[in-house]
């Protein structure tokens, strides 16, 4: 449970980042970083005193941002000293190589001592190989083709670009023009004839921009003068040819004439509509229709003879109605009003055959007039458009020849203005402020190679630190223990001093090891809390290779279980014992492998050792086969036996991981201690002991930490102090029965 608690508790830690662990690791290794820093510090600043130095001289000069024109020549040059562009061109023109070459000829620098390869002939590792490796020159012979002039020239240009800087100076029309030297003094006069070649350069391009210009605008007049000659030619051409005076007064008639028509085409379109709605009227009637037929069209009554005739009739048939009221038929009267009603009405039918008839003449007379000034119309049209198609190609002449008029005039003003600014050029640009001699070098900078140094060695030394702690895969800390191996953890031992051989036996009790002797009381007190109610009375003592100091933490745990119990210390560790030398006890005392193979009694086997508070069964004669030995039941009868005898019993045993003698020795263990040497052991071998143990049903009851550097109290002191606390609450709680045999030992604990 207490594992499994532990597990889930690591695995909610895996993704946590522990700052304080990655603290100590620093402060672990402080002083090797602190070292490391330092020299490589001191190398750096060893090789920048051995470094040649270099001087740094600048010219300022200002770009002007706009020119004294005395012509608009500037339009023609397409510059535009106000653009931004206009200067970051100029920088660039400053660091071109055509101007390092210009300099470097004019000053000749190929021949100068620093610049030439063949006088200066640097770093050739052929120079430092010894004597005895004079060997290696004909595997990697020296170079000793001489250079030719295109080489040394591309050498010098390559190291004189290197040395020149442009840096504008922001929000102005500055410029530096810097250069590095180890002379000084060339340093400056290099400075200052850059300058001077960069004023000169865009003198003379200009001057050649202007003479080209003059050229080309000269070759550009002779073909726009023929040009504007041939272009009249053919306009005067065309108007004879279509003899054109006034295309203008021409046009107006045209429009005119096209309006008077278009209004008569319109007019003559409405009679024939009118007509053709009327004759369609008496169509419909029927292909040879009756006077009768005919009066029912309303196109027929609505005609002014038509009208009248009806009146007429109308008249008349109401003079016979009158008449017949007074009259007999027969009354002249009468006879001479029916005859002049039949007279009406007959005039009446052949009028309304008259009017049908007329309707379609007028229609057939609409129609043509209609037609007629249609005609006319479309004649009209032709006319204009014969005019305006005339008036087009008379104009597109006219704009040629006023386009080449135009173009001719402007190029030979421009032309004049060129000749004029030929010969008056303006810089540019001005020195403003000369390059002074250096007297201070700017390189090397020695104090920021050093600090830079002393960071980088710092920043290795970090790395180095972090990568070891990774690398490193031993079990340092408790929480290794509690977290990685899932193992409670019981205690530490700190390492004492190397050269106290008498550790193991005066470790304890000495007052030299004060600490010492404190964790092993807290080792102690753990042990007896755990088993309160039925004590440990067979211990076994155990770790993963020889060397961790399980013989140590045995002896010392005997000591100090001994001032408060009845302690008896078996040596089990048939093939290295120890025990006997350090408790100088003669070689030849009976010890275990004697008592268990029935070669000497018990009594015989034990040696007392009153001063240390404890007996012990050292291990004796090395028997041939140990682990037999071990798992012979008189060995478990014997342990049985002393169980009676001593109120516990610590037995030291072999490591797990060359032998399995512990593995046979842990079934008659009550607790089992595990002793792990605190950032030696790897901790695949630890939890590989453990496991075993643990297979073998053994009854671990925790590991201790073994030569723990309290040196390292980032690591441990936390944990040493609450050990300590913790230690003297237990003690406080004590049975008086575990208290019996000394109670002033209590105290002292």
């Amino acid at each position: 449970m207490y594992a499994s608690s532990r597990r889930t508790e690591a695995l909610l830690d895996a993704n946590i980042i522990d700052i304080r662990h990655y603290w100590n690791v620093l402060m672990h290794n402080k002083w090797w970083i602190v070292a490391l820093a330092l020299v490589m510090a001191s190398l750096a600043g060893l090789i920048a005193s051995r470094i040649e130095p270099v001087y740094r001289a600048t010219t300022t000069v200002l770009i002007e941002n706009s020119e004294t024109k005395v012509t608009s020549i500037d339009d023609l040059y397409g510059l535009n000293t106000r653009a931004k562009e206009y200067y970051l061109t100029q920088f660039e023109i400053l660091k071109s190589r055509e101007l390092a070459e210009q300099l470097v000829d004019r000053m000749q620098l190929t021949s100068h001592p620093e610049f030439d390869p063949r006088q200066n002939a640097g770093f050739d590792w052929h120079d430092y190989i010894p004597a005895w490796a004079d060997g290696l020159n004909q595997w990697f012979p020296r170079d000793t083709a001489p250079l030719t002039d295109e080489q040394v020239r591309a050498q010098v240009m390559n190291q004189f670009t290197k040395s020149l800087e442009v840096e504008p100076v922001n929000n102005t029309q500055l410029v530096h023009i810097n250069f590095d030297s180890h002379d000084p003094a060339l340093a400056a006069r290099v400075a200052d004839e850059m300058a001077d070649v960069y004023i000169e350069s865009n003198l003379e391009a200009r001057l050649q921009m202007t003479q080209k210009a003059a050229g080309w605008l000269r070759g550009r007049l002779e073909a726009l003068s023929t040009r504007l000659k041939e272009s009249e030619a053919r306009l005067q051409e065309y108007r004879e040819q279509e003899t054109l005076v006034d295309v203008a007064g021409v046009n107006s008639i045209n429009a005119r004439e096209l309006d008077e028509l278009t209004t008569r085409y319109v007019a003559a379109s409405n009679v024939r509509s009118q007509a053709q709605n009327m004759l369609e009227q008496v169509r419909a009637a029927g292909p040879s229709p009756s006077a009768e037929q005919l009066m029912a069209l309303p196109v027929i009554l609505r005609h002014d003879l038509v009208k009248s005739l009806k009146n007429a009739q109308v008249k008349a048939d109401g003079k016979v109605a009158e008449l017949s009221k007074r009259y007999g038929q027969r009354h002249p009267a009468m006879a001479a009003a029916r005859a002049e009603a039949e007279q009406a009405r007959a005039e009446l039918l052949q009028q309304v055959q008259r009017v049908a008839q007329g309707i379609e003449s007028d229609y057939q007379a609409a129609r043509e007039s209609e037609r007629a000034i249609e005609i006319q119309l479309k004649k009209a049209k032709q006319d204009a458009q014969s005019v305006n198609r005339k008036e087009f190609k008379l104009n597109e002449l006219q704009r040629e020849v006023e386009t080449n008029r135009q173009l001719y005039d402007m190029f030979l003003t421009r032309a004049k203005e060129t000749g004029e600014a030929g010969g008056l050029q303006m810089a540019h640009a001005r020195v403003v402020d000369p390059a002074q001699v250096p007297r201070v070098p700017v390189a090397p900078k020695t104090s920021l190679i050093v600090a830079l140094a002393l960071l980088a060695g710092l920043g290795v030394g970090v790395l180095l630190a972090f990568v070891r702690d990774a690398l490193d895969n031993t079990v340092k800390t408790p929480e290794d223990i509690e977290e990685k191996l899932n193992t409670r953890m019981l205690g530490f031992l700190p390492r004492t001093k190397a050269h106290s051989r008498n550790l193991p036996v005066e470790g304890f009790l000495s007052a030299n090891f004060s600490r010492f002797a404190e964790a092993v009381r807290s080792l102690r007190t753990d042990i007896m809390l755990s088993s309160i109610d039925q004590p440990h009375k067979i211990v076994v003592v155990t770790s993963t290779l020889p060397g961790e100091g399980k013989s140590t933490v045995s002896l010392n745990l005997a000591e100090a279980l001994g001032q408060m119990e009845k302690v008896l210390l078996i040596e089990a560790d048939l093939r290295k014992p120890v025990l006997a030398r350090a408790l100088k006890i003669p070689l030849d005392t009976p010890g275990l492998s004697a008592l268990v193979s029935g070669q000497a009694e018990l009594k015989a086997c034990i040696t007392s050792l009153p001063e240390r508070g404890f007996d012990v069964i050292v291990a004796g004669a090395l028997p041939g086969n140990p682990q037999e030995l071990l798992s012979s039941k008189r060995l478990n009868i014997m342990l049985q036996a002393l169980k009676r005898h001593y109120d516990r019993i610590v037995i030291d045993t072999p490591p797990t991981q060359p032998v399995s003698d512990t593995l046979v020795l842990s079934k008659f263990a009550d607790a089992v201690i595990y002793v792990v040497k605190a950032g030696d052991t790897p901790l695949r071998l630890v939890d590989k002991g453990i496991r075993r143990l643990v297979d073998a049903r053994a009854p671990v009851l925790g590991v201790v930490l073994n030569q723990v550097d309290l040196r390292r109290k980032n690591h441990y002191g936390d944990y040493y102090a609450d050990e300590y606390s913790h230690y003297d609450t237990k003690m406080a709680i004590l049975p008086p029965q575990q208290r019996r045999k000394s109670p002033t030992s209590l105290a002292v604990s």
